[in-house]
This record gives C-alpha cells, sequence and structure tokens, in this order.
C-alpha cells in the first residue's frame, strides 16, 4: 500500500481550526484536548487508539490527569499527510463525544461569560 503524499501545512490547518503548527523545523500538526478528568481522557485515547490501528496511523501523544496533546505527522512523508487530516477529524469529533471542554478554536478568542451589562 503506497503512503499519501505531504500536503501543504497551510491548507490544513484551514481545514482544521482547533489545531496548530508544531514549532520548530518539522512540519507536524498540534492539539491539546481538556476533559473535566482522568477517566473521560482515558476513554478518548482509547478511542483513538482503536482508530489509529484501523488507519495504521499513530499519532505522538503524552497524558498527564486530564490533558491529552496530540501530535500528528506522516514521518515517513516527512510531514502532515490526508492520513494525519482523516485522523484529526476523527480526535476533533471523538473529543466532543468524550466531553472535552476544549471544543473553542484557539484562533478565535472564547467568548466570556456571563456578558457584561451594558
Amino acid at each position: 500500500m503506497s503512503r499519501p503524499k505531504k500536503l501543504p501545512l497551510a491548507s490544513v490547518l484551514e481545514k482544521l481550526p482547533i489545531w496548530t503548527a508544531v514549532k520548530g523545523e518539522r512540519e507536524a500538526i498540534y492539539r491539546q484536548v481538556v476533559f473535566g478528568d482522568f477517566s473521560r481522557a482515558f476513554g478518548f485515547m482509547s478511542r483513538v487508539a482503536m482508530q489509529a490501528e484501523k488507519l495504521d496511523h499513530h499519532p505522538e501523544w503524552s497524558n498527564v490527569y486530564a490533558k491529552v496533546d496530540i501530535v500528528l505527522t506522516t514521518h515517513d512523508a516527512g510531514g502532515v499527510t490526508e492520513l494525519d487530516l482523516q485522523m484529526a477529524k476523527f480526535i476533533d469529533a471523538a473529543a466532543l463525544q468524550c466531553g472535552a471542554v476544549d471544543g473553542t478554536p484557539k484562533k478565535q478568542p472564547r467568548p466570556k461569560f456571563p456578558p457584561k451589562k451594558a
């Protein structure tokens, strides 16, 4: 099976508003997902792990209590590919299904609640 070709990083990030480019020289995308507790974070990671096995495409990640840091890249392509885009979309959906508390895109400011009275 041939591996997908590298995609322009800017075009991938346009489709994934919650993700950012990894700082440094390598082309990869990053997202942190925050949950209310460790159990939800672990359940989320289990879902993602099963999808990673299906796609044969595995994230670089770490978990500390309710936070999961995720980096996606296709090493043999030297950057981000369609596999990373598919995986990121799955991760975004799974995060919402598992109760992530950080679903607002990082490129837009979060609204302040309650709104100030005029």
